[in-house]
This record gives C-alpha cells, sequence and structure tokens, in this order.
C-alpha cells in the first residue's frame, strides 16, 4: 500500500497558511479545520515550512504571549521532510517515527498535492491488519 491509496480515500486537502500570518491567527485556523499542522506556503503550492500545535506551544513557552503577533516564519520548522504518492506507508510510518514527526506533506514534482497524518498512517494500518486477520481466520476455518 501506498501513499496514493491513503490520499483517495482521504481526499487531497491541504490547510496552508503564509508565512505572514501571525501565530495567533495560525492557533485559530488550527482550531478553526481541526488540524494539527499548517503548510507554510506563499503560493499554497510549495512547502516554506510547516508550524504544529507543538511549534506553537514551544514558542509560548520561550517566549510568552508576544509570540502571538509575531510571523508564522519565525516559528515554522524550515527544510520540511515530505513524501510523495509512491512511497510505501511502511516506509513514511519509519520515517515518521525515527523523525518524530507526525504531519507528512506529499508532494507530485514541485507541488503540494496532499497530507498525510500519523493518525492516517495508523488507520490505514490498522485496516490492514484486520483485512489479514479476516483472511487468516476464513483460510483456518475453511481448512478444518
Amino acid at each position: 500500500m501506498h501513499v496514493a491509496d491513503i490520499l483517495k480515500a482521504k481526499g487531497n486537502n491541504v490547510v496552508t497558511i503564509r508565512p505572514d500570518t501571525n501565530v495567533r491567527s495560525a492557533a485559530q485556523r488550527l482550531k478553526m479545520e481541526r488540524v494539527g499542522a499548517l503548510v507554510v506556503s506563499e503560493n499554497g503550492r510549495s512547502i516554506d515550512g510547516i508550524l504544529s500545535e507543538r511549534d506553537i506551544t514551544y514558542g509560548l513557552a520561550e517566549q510568552g504571549g508576544a509570540i502571538l503577533e509575531h510571523p508564522v516564519s519565525d516559528l515554522m520548522t524550515r527544510g520540511v521532510v515530505h513524501c510523495v504518492p509512491q512511497d510505501s506507508i511502511a516506509h513514511i510510518a519509519k520515517v515518521m517515527t525515527q523523525r518524530r514527526i507526525r504531519h507528512l506533506p506529499v508532494m507530485e514534482g514541485h507541488n503540494l498535492i496532499g497530507i498525510v497524518s500519523i493518525g492516517d498512517v495508523v488507520r490505514y494500518r490498522l485496516d490492514e491488519l484486520e483485512l489479514e486477520a479476516n483472511v487468516l481466520r476464513d483460510y483456518a476455518t475453511v481448512r478444518h
């Protein structure tokens, strides 16, 4: 199974935010969209960075409430790790675990086409395991 399979099921919607937007607006957007991260993008197609709930929490802990008026570019993670639709789910699960990241933007060429969360990966893997268990159960039933 591949990243493309997850996108097929969940869709290609990616919530983006401009780098000059203030952190307060970004936090409100995270709540409104019910997501854990925003892809920071000047044009909605490329990736300048990613801003997660964790980035905002760390910013508040280090700089206090004043950080809320700073642009998201001050807090965003740069050099974002991304994946492509052809990557296997097992591969991206390993990358996400090793690098301790919860969101992977999906790129096709130079264009942002989706985002995959650790929740998406776990959900997809659980569905696979359930299918495998059912097949094995059916096989064992037929053999006896």
